[in-house]
């Protein structure tokens, strides 16, 4: 081959390979064929169930019904619904379904009977049973969206309207009492008083409300002085709420053993007694609620009397230390398990508010003694718990400050 017609092979040889080139660059250009990756769906789940191969049916629970009938009238036979039950109990009772609840039933595309029972414990939390090849018991949640709220008001009435008409739940107004149930006498809340308050919800699904999660901070204006509250951790490592200056809001005792109430009958020297009908000393403070109402202890201690007398009818007493010791009166019933050596923490449920003894109507008699001296509760400076330490009151200030401001501007 000649010297020129090489060149010319040559010459058509790379032309040929940038056309190539080009082409198989631009997978668009006409006439050209790519094979192209299969596009491979990502499979989905529902409450960790594979959801692409099962159908699921919906039901509500009718009165009567039990978890045997739902399965047997889907094909379960009776040996396989013992079995079951039997193989869950310690997880799931099945005798513990209740009329009302809507649950759902997951079948396989190929199967006849289904494979998963699921029932709701909450809004968030469901347990899947597996009631089909394999039986099991597993208690799943969904994820929770956290979304953070602030409301603002005046406090007209009774705490919980107030806070509801600017835009809370009675949770939040509840959670206030809590977070204050040490340092505001809520009984003597006055028209006028405010409050401000930011804190978080939990939402699943976007739009269900599942609950409050936590107060991020607030502040009561009470006769003209700000009360502030900002959660941080303890020596504990448990989350307490404290002051702009780190001193706990937390006191020995709480103020009261029940919340969202009235005071009927204050401590007193002189009472006409409404049952005996004559003038004697009123030594405890009444305060008056629906019967049935919990009672809490209003602080740490060991249950010393858990009993019924004619005068007391069914009534707690505490001892909480050597000098405090304190006692509750007139329970419709005590609580199941409160009894003499058994202790209690602060705000544990030890009876029921009722009207059991000398009473004309359902309260309950609360009773504080001071070195074996009964006294009047509300009259006592009560011991504070610890401060923040020193050395943490730095970090403390730099994280309150800023949610200090967001109140102010409320």
């Amino acid at each position: 081959m000649s010297t020129k017609k090489i060149a010319w092979v040559a010459v058509a040889s790379i032309f040929l390979v940038i056309i190539i080139a080009v082409i198989t660059s631009n997978p668009d250009a006409p006439g050209v064929l790519v094979d192209e990756e299969p596009v491979v769906e990502a499979p989905t789940f529902y409450l960790t169930l594979p959801a692409d191969t099962l159908r699921f049916e919906s039901h509500k629970i009718a009165s009567g019904e039990s978890f045997g009938a739902l399965l047997g009238k889907r094909g379960i036979s009776t040996a396989q619904i013992y079995k079951i039950a039997a193989a869950v109990e310690d997880e799931f009772n099945v005798r513990r379904i209740r009329a009302g609840v809507e649950v759902q039933f997951a079948t396989g595309d190929s199967s006849l009977f289904p494979s998963y029972f699921i029932y709701p414990e909450s809004k968030f939390e469901y347990w899947i049973i597996g009631i089909n090849d394999s039986v099991f018991a597993k208690k799943v949640e969904k994820e929770r969206e956290v979304r953070r709220r602030e409301i603002s008001g005046t406090i007209d009435d009774a705490l919980y309207l107030s806070v509801g008409r600017a835009g809370g739940t009675q949770a939040l107004a509840m959670s206030l009492v809590e977070v204050y149930a040490w340092t505001i006498d809520f009984f003597r809340l006055q028209k006028g008083d405010a409050f401000s308050v930011i804190y978080e919800e939990e939402y699943v699904d976007d739009t269900t409300y599942v609950g409050l999660k936590r107060i991020v901070a607030a502040n009561l204006t009470h006769v003209g002085n700000d009360f502030y509250a900002f959660p941080y951790e303890n020596e504990l490592g448990f989350d307490d709420y404290y002051d702009e200056e780190g001193r706990s809001l937390r006191k020995t005792f709480l103020r009261a053993p029940l919340n969202f109430t009235r005071i009927s009958s204050r401590y007193s020297g002189r009472r006409f007694h409404p049952v005996q009908k004559r003038w004697k000393a009123h030594l405890g403070t009444d305060y008056a609620a629906p019967t049935g109402t919990p009672i809490m202890s209003t602080a740490d201690g060991v249950i010393i009397a858990a009993k019924y007398t004619s005068a007391n009818g069914n009534y707690v007493k505490v001892r909480h230390n050597s000098t405090y010791t304190t006692q509750y009166l007139h329970m419709s019933k005590i609580k199941p398990g409160i009894k003499n050596g058994v202790r209690v923490k602060q705000g544990d449920v030890i009876g029921y508010v009722g009207s059991t003894g000398l009473a004309t109507g359902p309260h309950v008699c609360y009773r504080f003694w001071v070195n074996d001296k009964q006294v009047d509760p509300y009259k006592q400076k009560l011991p504070d718990a610890k401060p923040l330490e020193s050395d943490r009151m730095e970090a403390y200030k730099s994280y309150m400050t800023s949610l200090k401001q967001e109140l102010d501007a409320l």
